[in-house]
């Protein structure tokens, strides 16, 4: 599994044996998906699902199903799709951005090309939804569906942001855009599939999917790139303008007099991330995070005490990217 790390196996191991299995058959469903489609694209395809991740998403998916899951196909296919969709947007973010490396490793842009790239990304959406129809709920159809285009909807926000200093405000609806209505969708199809709440674990979702984008533009700025997998200040050589540095430029008039568009090497990233550290934005950021992710676990007081925990580990392994 690609669930490695110390607070994601605790994540599984309070869903009970159910979870387990089901974060098993997500890895194979996904290996099996990955190599069915001829053998270019399904190198590309089986590349960018194998860098995986912590696949936080799907198991949003099962633990709001329940603690333990229902181990059920609609459920699995509803993670597999939620996955999928995931994996869709990073290819495809990556074309746009020209980026090499996506967690340490060759993006396919640069492996195989822009073409080769979008097809990949493509392919993986179509399957996306073709899986979906496992979980035999148009609720869940039209969940992913409008969070897909949300998700379209911010990549377009980004671009027409791009070199900009936008207000927070609009930093923040971006944000829920790109990267938190996913998450809203992950919880949402678990609780159609396993009878809950879809609106309030929905909106637990969002909340820290929003958490995550906002860690995540952190450690754009002050994480070493041996971690990121990318170089350090990535955002600002592509031109995205996060909140760290929208805080920053408002502490450092050299920061709010700076030409944006003449940072264009790696060492002028990080000596700008390192201007950007001084003023104390990073941790302003990362606060509003933390007030986030508390906001999203008093949603969940009316769950049984086993998923409320489960989803709260969940959680707190958002907060485990930044520390």
């Amino acid at each position: 599994m690609s669930v490695a790390s110390a607070s994601v196996r605790a994540v599984v191991e309070a869903g009970g044996k159910p979870a387990r299995r089901l974060m098993i058959a997500l890895e194979q469903r996904l290996e099996e998906l990955a190599t069915g489609h001829g053998v270019t694209l399904g190198r590309h395809a089986g590349d960018t699902i194998a860098a995986g991740g912590k696949r936080l998403r799907p198991l949003l998916v099962f633990l709001s199903a329940g603690a333990p899951p229902p181990e059920t196909e609609g459920l699995l296919g509803a993670a597999v799709a939620v996955e999928l969709v995931h994996s869709a947007t990073l290819v495809h973010d990556d074309v746009l951005d020209g980026s090499p490396l996506r967690r340490g490793r060759p993006t396919v842009v640069a492996a195989g090309g822009r073409l080769a790239a979008t097809a990949t990304g493509d392919l993986l959406f179509s399957r996306a939804f073709a899986e979906l129809v496992r979980s035999r709920s148009p609720a869940s159809v039209r969940s992913l569906s409008q969070a897909s285009s949300e998700l379209a909807a911010g990549e377009l926000m980004q671009r027409a942001d791009s070199w900009k200093v936008v207000s927070t405000e609009r930093y923040l609806e971006r944000c829920r855009l790109k990267t938190a209505v996913l998450f809203r969708a992950a919880c949402e199809l678990g609780a159609l599939q396993g009878g809950g709440e879809s609106e309030t674990l929905g909106a637990f979702g969002e909340r820290i999917g929003l958490a995550f984008q906002l860690l995540d533009d952190v450690l754009d700025v002050i994480g070493p790139p041996e971690r990121t997998g990318k170089p350090q200040g990535a955002d600002l050589l592509d031109g995205t303008v996060t909140l760290p540095m929208i805080l920053a430029r408002e502490r450092d008039p050299e920061l709010r007099a700076l030409d944006l568009r003449s940072i264009v090497s790696t060492a002028q990233a990080a000596t700008v991330c390192a201007r950007i550290a001084d003023t104390g934005a990073p941790e302003v950021v990362r606060g509003r995070a933390l007030a986030l992710i508390g906001g999203a676990k008093e949603l969940l007081a009316t769950l049984s005490e086993r998923q409320r925990w489960a989803l709260e580990l969940v959680a707190d392994g958002v907060v485990e990217r930044y520390v």
